[in-house]
């Protein structure tokens, strides 16, 4: 047994270097690289066609990124043949004939309306969405240090700053599109680590408290053995809703699935190794949540 919890405590250990490691290398390519931010962000030109109900949207998605010379968006408006066309405004201003560029594979398309989402917007949608990340994230850590000794809480905390990093780093080092349904991903990976990280922190404490003699690379070691079934359980099927999302979503939701399928899998790994090598840095103990008398003194 005692074999088994060293060998646990060294794999925790590696794990967490590993991850520093990928977390530098992900605020590097944050910093040099950017992030590729998308229409919703930057502004562009939203165009409605009707087209041949046996078009695809592979089909239209490749003519469009030959004829504009840009990755375009090409999003199913509901019915069969009708598609909402998302793209850049050209360096000349003037909106590209779309109906020109869609007659090689149709004839008779036709553009329903066509409308332009100045930067303004985009930046106004910017500072919205870094505005609701924010609040996110002051909840979430006022809950925290609610909930848990800080010592306890700066190992969720630490794994929540991780995951959503990672993610960032992922979409800066391959340029990927970076619109609204990537940072909402991003806010819905915020809540799932930390749900993660919480049943872990939860366990911990409580072997902490009837446990108070055993040392705490030996509770954190026994805390993720009483959990890592669930944990395990949990982001498995998780990892296959978002993976099929992933593969029959098409182009508007890959980026969403994408940040979500990343950031589950980080979440699982930095709640149970990152999550619990700082506490043990940080030299969490019984004593920290032992109970206080209460003085009777007026």
């Amino acid at each position: 047994m005692f074999i088994t919890m060293k060998n646990a405590t060294k794999w925790r250990h590696v794990t967490s270097v590993i991850s520093i490691i990928l977390l530098i290398c992900s605020i590097a390519a944050i910093a040099v690289k950017g992030l590729n931010w998308g229409l919703d962000f930057t502004g562009g030109i939203v165009t409605e066609v009707q087209t041949n109900s046996a078009l695809t949207s592979h089909e239209i998605d490749q003519l469009l990124d030959d004829q504009l010379g840009q990755d375009a968006s090409v999003i199913a408006a509901g019915e069969p043949g009708r598609w909402v066309l998302r793209y850049a405004i050209p360096d000349q201003g003037e909106a590209p004939d779309i109906a020109a560029a869609l007659q090689t594979i149709d004839s008779q398309v036709q553009v329903l309306n066509t409308s332009i989402v100045g930067p303004q917007v985009g930046q106004e949608l910017a500072e919205q969405g870094g505005l609701a990340l924010l609040v996110a994230v002051l909840c979430i850590l006022g809950y925290l240090s609610y909930r848990f000794e800080w010592r306890l809480a700066s190992g969720s905390v630490f794994a929540l700053a991780h995951d959503v990093i990672f993610v960032l780093g992922f979409f800066a080092l391959t340029q990927m599109e970076f619109n609204l349904t990537v940072l909402a991903a991003v806010m819905a990976i915020l809540g799932y680590s930390l749900n993660d990280s919480i049943i872990i922190a939860d366990r911990i404490r409580e072997l902490l408290i009837s446990k108070p003699n055993k040392a705490i690379e030996d509770i954190n070691n026994e805390a993720i053995a009483a959990t890592i079934s669930r944990t395990m359980i949990t982001s498995g099927t998780t990892l296959l809703t978002v993976g099929s999302l992933w593969l029959l979503g098409g182009g508007p939701l890959e980026g969403f699935a994408i940040a979500m399928f990343i950031g589950i899998l980080t979440g699982t790994w930095s709640s149970v190794s990152v999550g619990t090598a700082l506490p043990e840095l940080f030299k969490l103990n019984s004593s920290h949540y032992k109970l206080q008398p209460v003085s009777q003194e007026p």
